[in-house]
């Protein structure tokens, strides 16, 4: 699978751990960046690209990382037609594809150790959209306000 892969300063050791652990599982990951280590590095630059490239590339997967994540999930949800989660656990990664068809995973370095971060990445690769209609209609609301603001009906 397609992996785009982007982040800052705030998680470069987890950054590069990641990029070899998906690479040694058989993953095309493409790297946005930061190429090199920078503390003075800004993640808009790298997560934007990363996020960018997922909804340019339909089937492609995305994993964005920072000190929290917090900033790295919030630069990726403005992309437009992406659904970027922060995860901590791999119960929240699955959720976020399975009832929300996240495209995008956002981890933070500074909370989240690379053992965690490589199973949370493993099952949000791994773990398909459920497909259930209640989701989907969920997801359609979400994209209708996204295309034109339309805030959908208040329930009779």
């Amino acid at each position: 699978m397609r992996v785009h892969l982007g982040g800052d300063h705030a998680a470069w050791d987890l950054h590069q751990d990641l990029r070899a652990f998906l690479e040694a599982e058989g993953h095309d990951v493409v790297d946005h960046g930061p190429h090199t280590y920078d503390a003075a590095d800004d993640y808009p630059v790298f997560v934007l690209r990363a996020a960018e490239a997922v909804a340019a590339e339909p089937g492609s997967l995305g994993v964005v990382l920072g000190g929290s994540g917090n900033g790295e999930q919030m630069a990726a949800n403005k992309v437009a037609g992406i659904r970027a989660a922060l995860c901590y656990t791999p119960e929240l990664a699955s959720l976020a594809r399975e009832h929300n068809d996240a495209q995008v995973v956002s981890i933070g370095g500074r909370f989240t150790a690379a053992e965690e971060a490589r199973a949370i990445v493993s099952t949000f690769l791994a773990t398909a959209f459920s497909g259930e209609e209640r989701h989907a209609r969920r997801i359609e609301m979400v994209a209708g306000y996204e295309a034109d603001g339309t805030l959908p009906p208040l329930p009779a």
